[in-house]
C-alpha cells in the first residue's frame, strides 16, 4: 500500500496513467472482486477443510451468534441477503447436526424462531477464532496503520456509492 507521503487527492475528472477516470473505476471495480474472490474461495476453502462446513452456514450461525436469543426466519433471510428458501435448507441441515434450534414464537404461532444451541456456539467460536486468525495472516503484510487507512477509504467508497445510488437507478430505462 502507498505510504501516506505518496497519497494524492485526485480530482474526480482528473486522469492517470493516461487513463480516463471511468477506466480507475473499472480497475478499482476489478482489483476489489479480485481481492474478494481470492480471500473468499480461501475461507469457503478452510471452513471445508478444518471444520467440514460450508460458508453459508458459517454466516447463519454468525448472525445467531450475534443474537443469543434467536431470530424469525425472515429477519434471518435479510440480515444474510438471501431468499427464505436458501435459509430454510441451510437451518434445516444445522438442525440435523444439533448446531441449531427451531421453535415456535408465542406471540406469534406463524413465526419460526431459530436459535444456537450449545452445541452450535461452541462450535460456532471454534470456527470463528480459526476464521480470525486465517485473516490474520492474510493481511499480515498489511501494518495496522495500512489496515486502517484502507477501512477509511473504504468507508468513503461506501458513502460516495450509497450517493450515487439514486442516480444509476434513475438510469435504468426499466424503472
Amino acid at each position: 500500500m502507498a505510504s501516506p507521503e505518496r497519497e494524492t487527492a485526485a480530482t474526480p475528472q482528473e486522469k492517470h496513467d493516461g487513463a480516463p477516470h471511468s477506466k480507475l473505476s473499472l480497475r478499482l471495480w476489478l482489483r476489489m472482486l479480485s481481492c474478494v474472490m481470492v480471500i473468499e474461495k480461501q475461507v469457503r476453502r478452510q471452513l471445508i477443510d478444518q471444520f467440514g462446513t460450508t460458508l453459508p452456514r458459517f454466516d447463519l450461525m454468525a448472525a445467531l451468534e450475534r443474537r443469543p436469543d434467536g431470530m424469525v426466519m425472515s429477519e434471518l433471510s435479510k440480515s444474510l441477503m438471501v431468499s427464505s428458501g436458501n435459509v430454510t435448507s441451510v437451518v434445516d441441515r444445522l438442525i440435523e447436526d444439533g448446531f441449531v434450534s427451531r421453535t415456535t414464537a408465542q406471540n406469534d404461532r406463524r413465526s419460526i424462531i431459530v436459535k444456537l444451541t450449545a452445541k452450535g456456539r461452541r462450535e460456532f467460536n471454534r470456527m470463528a477464532n480459526a476464521h480470525e486468525e486465517w485473516f490474520d495472516k492474510l493481511f499480515s503484510d498489511m501494518s495496522d496503520y495500512e489496515i486502517e487507512r484502507l477501512l477509511v477509504r473504504l468507508g468513503d467508497l461506501r458513502s460516495s456509492v450509497d450517493k450515487r445510488l439514486p442516480e444509476i437507478d434513475a438510469m435504468d430505462p426499466g424503472a
